[in-house]
């Protein structure tokens, strides 16, 4: 199965809090901060939710 690398560029202060609450489940806490995460239907559903404060990359 193919994973994602999920990194935080942008701050989740000053978001709604579904927002901050999907940066919270995917593990990050802070600018710079990275995960990397199987690719299943919730956790592409996740980083929709926040796609403009992360980048996604496809590794292995």
């Amino acid at each position: 199965m193919a994973r994602l690398k999920v990194t935080q560029i942008r701050s989740g202060i000053g978001r709604k809090q579904n927002q901050r609450d999907s940066l919270r489940s995917l593990g990050l806490k802070r600018i710079n901060d990275v995960v990397v995460k199987e690719d299943r239907p919730e956790i592409r559903g996740m980083i929709f939710a926040v796609n403009h404060l992360v980048n996604v990359e496809e590794v292995e």
